[in-house]
């Protein structure tokens, strides 16, 4: 029940939080695209990944089957990296908690920058990978839809 409790108050934190908050640097029309940059396989660098709350929404009046609301912070030293994912089948928002960090995504053929405060959309077709490119560690808060059979809690 005090998990619960925490993950309520922390769902309503962030609430409180977003409306104030900036969505994130978008692609330039002209810079947009489907699959415009190549998958990258730089490796997980410097990068922590703290599970701080789940919920099984199919227990939930959401009743959203198979899926987990999971909250995590990831703390990206400068220089860290998230490896390339997709959010294909598991969307998530960002917030930029601290720091600033570098997107590389498919679907955008120039890098784009997320600082404090931003939030950002990680929907179906988003596959990308993350680098801190600035000098202070970068403090993210992602909260997904994890499908519930994925075999690693920490899954990007």
């Amino acid at each position: 029940m005090n998990a619960y409790k925490s993950v309520i108050g922390a769902v309503f934190a962030a609430a409180a939080i977003l409306p104030a908050a900036a969505f994130a640097t978008t692609c330039p029309a002209d810079k947009a695209g489907v699959d415009v940059r190549q998958m990258d396989s730089t490796p997980a660098k410097d990068v922590t990944d703290n599970v701080i709350a789940s919920i099984d929404v199919a227990k939930e009046p959401a009743a959203i089957p198979g899926r987990l609301f999971r909250m995590r912070q990831l703390t990206i030293k400068p220089g860290g990296v998230v490896p390339w994912h997709s959010h294909a089948n598991r969307p998530a928002i960002i917030y930029v908690v601290k720091g600033e960090v570098t997107e590389y995504a498919s679907s955008c053929s120039v890098p784009l920058v997320h600082k404090t405060g931003d939030a950002t959309p990680e929907l179906h077709v988003t596959a990308h990978w993350w680098k801190n490119t600035g000098k202070t560690t970068a403090i993210l808060i992602s909260a997904d839809l994890l499908p519930v059979d994925a075999t690693d809690p920490h899954t990007m």
